[in-house]
């Protein structure tokens, strides 16, 4: 019997999540969200917990869809979905962690690309490989942006800089994702978890209470609501989907080869 797609254990008040689909790059498929509902659920489910981190195994974070098997899901819906619909349920279980009251650390030890950096992006504090790669690479692809993408990055970086990354489909180092502010903190790949670790210590000796009410006003203050943001982005994703670009995009990259976009 093969391994959880997704690990769980909770010690010393911390909650560690870590998707274990290396062989897959930790790709957004069926039993990665459902092992992270399930662990989620555990989340919300345990008054003792101060605080969460999200890892992945292997050499990815998380490497967003996973395109050899499709890039929108139904979820189980028991109507036809719109197309709309369908790519927001791409999205869902990984926004599911905005709902969680205590802090969630990101501890990125390797690449996130598009849906797999929007999970990045919705987690508090973030500590990345400073070798590994990270970005939205929609673009690149042919499709719109999706998980809030385009409400999150301007938000960590400024306009003028998430313009520059979301336009081109631009792909970072770890290194400069920490100068330009997607990250927290850039370090060896060995040190990722470990400084994860250190982090989420020092909030668990925090006031509990204190701590939790203090990330509710931290985002109320920022008018902090990204689901709808990821809603009205799928919106404009699934449309891309029908064009011609859009599946050149998804071509190219199953081929490995450089795409040839028509605008059309």
């Amino acid at each position: 019997m093969s391994e959880p797609a997704v690990l769980y254990e909770a010690k010393d008040f911390i909650a560690t999540i870590t998707l274990n689909r290396p062989e897959n790059r930790n790709s957004m498929t069926e039993d990665v969200f459902e092992g992270l509902r399930a662990s989620i659920a555990r989340v919300k489910e345990d008054p003792e917990l101060r605080c969460v981190i999200i890892t992945g195994r292997g050499k990815s974070f998380c490497a967003g869809a996973d395109f050899k098997t499709g890039v929108q899901r139904d979820g189980g819906a028991t109507r036809t979905l719109l197309p709309n619909e369908r790519s927001f349920n791409m999205y869902k279980p990984f926004l599911s962690i905005l709902s969680i009251e205590i802090p969630v650390i990101g501890a990125l030890q390797g690449h996130a690309i598009g849906g797999g950096f929007g999970l990045a992006v919705v987690c508090d504090i973030r500590v990345a490989n400073r070798d590994a790669r990270y970005g939205a690479n929609f673009t690149r692809l042919g499709i719109h942006p999706g998980m809030a993408t385009t409400y999150i990055l301007p938000r960590l970086v400024g306009l003028p800089r998430a313009a520059e990354l979301l336009f081109t489909g631009r792909i970072v180092s770890g290194a400069e994702a920490a100068e330009i502010g997607i990250v927290n903190h850039a370090v060896p790949e060995a040190e990722v978890m470990p400084r994860s670790l250190e982090l989420a210590r020092e909030i668990a000796s925090a006031a509990p209470i204190a701590v939790r009410w203090t990330k509710r006003s931290l985002y109320r203050n920022c008018d902090w609501d990204p689901v709808p943001a990821a809603e009205s982005e799928a919106q404009l994703q699934s449309r891309t989907f029908e064009t011609e670009d859009s599946k050149e995009g998804v071509a190219a990259l199953l081929e490995k080869r450089t795409p040839v976009f028509k605008g059309r």
